[in-house]
């Protein structure tokens, strides 16, 4: 049986999926219409990228939405991530289910079943009273929802038969409780998965070779050298890195000044690079525009295919889609 992690892992790739026909076909959301939401979930990413009610299935009446609602920047979080947390909470209430069955509803609590079944812990550790891991692993020991050993199984069956009340276990209090577990587990793919999933599958989409941070060992540069999110085709012969970054108008300002002394550092060492910077969440204006006189390209995570094709015509000899040459070098004063 899956892990809750597993299933929200499987399915956020597969509305990256969606979501990436779905922008490309819309030319990144601003030409939308309805023979391009042909199915449910292409439905549901728009209408929640737009913050719309989310009980439309129509594809007529979410283009009437997208219509009315053309001025509200497209969450591309939301609209990937609302899929996510409907199909890991309907596993939630599978598990759970699962758990009464093989419990007699709560009153039998055999470390076999406990063992047998590591995928339903996270509700397991609600009914027995954890609330958090290190709770867990203090009182019972390294368990996780992959694999539970029988000394474990036997000490989490004692804490549950000694503190579950059958009759006071409400179902709806359980998986309320679930939730804080399904938030962390969709942070967690946001900043692992989702951001660097959609630009690798433009890339791969427009033929564009790459290798990613965890790939190489660094991309040399004129003060230091360190990984990019992308490197294009690679460290060895570099002609584009790109970085990838969700931003705050709050924290703008701070990952601007990162970023661009990151592209002068690398460009400066290696001046026919493409710098790339794909944007996503509320940048500022100023910062975007200062940004622009540093990368060749900042581009929003939705036009992320249109930027794909750019670099892939770079790699066919197009030049002028290099913008800026940076001419840095530090050399002794004597």
């Amino acid at each position: 049986m899956h892990t809750l992690y597993q299933i929200a892992d499987a399915e956020i790739r597969s509305c990256i999926s969606d979501y990436l026909i779905l922008a490309a076909d819309t030319n990144g959301f601003t030409a939308v219409a309805s023979e391009f939401l042909d199915t449910e979930r292409k439905v549901a990413i728009l209408l929640a990228g737009l913050n719309a009610p989310s009980g439309i299935v129509s594809a007529n009446k979410a283009v009437q939405e997208w219509e009315r609602r053309r001025a509200v920047p497209f969450d591309v979080e939301a609209g990937i991530t609302a899929g996510v947390y409907t199909n890991i909470r309907q596993a939630g209430i599978r598990y759970l289910n699962e758990v009464k069955a093989g419990t007699k509803n709560f009153t039998e609590w055999k470390p076999e079943f406990i063992r047998a079944n590591p995928h339903t812990l996270p509700l397991l550790q609600r009914l027995a009273g954890f609330t958090s891991k290190a709770a867990l692993k203090k009182r019972i020991g390294g368990v996780s929802d992959n694999t539970i050993s029988l000394p474990a199984a036997k000490r989490l069956a004692e804490v549950l038969t000694a503190c579950v009340i059958a009759t006071d276990v409400r179902d709806a209090e359980i998986l309320m409780g679930l939730e804080v577990t399904l938030e962390g587990i969709v942070r967690d793919l946001i900043g692992r998965v989702m951001l660097e999933s959609i630009v690798e599958s433009a890339l791969l989409k427009a033929g564009v070779p790459f290798k990613r941070e965890a790939e190489y060992d660094r991309l040399s540069g004129v003060v230091y050298d360190f990984r990019a999110d992308f490197i294009v085709p690679d460290e060895i012969s570099p002609k584009a890195f790109i970085e990838v970054r969700k931003s705050s108008s709050r924290h703008a300002s701070l990952y601007a000044k990162d970023k661009m002394f990151s592209a002068i550092n690398w460009k400066g060492k290696h001046q026919a690079m493409l710098a790339v910077l794909i944007v996503d969440g509320e940048w500022t204006a100023e910062t975007l525009r200062v940004m622009a006189r540093v990368f060749d390209y900042v581009v929003p995570l939705q036009h992320v295919n249109s930027l794909s094709e750019a670099v892939s015509e770079y790699l066919d000899g197009d030049t002028t889609k290099l913008k800026w040459l940076i001419d840095f070098k530090i050399t002794p004063a004597n």
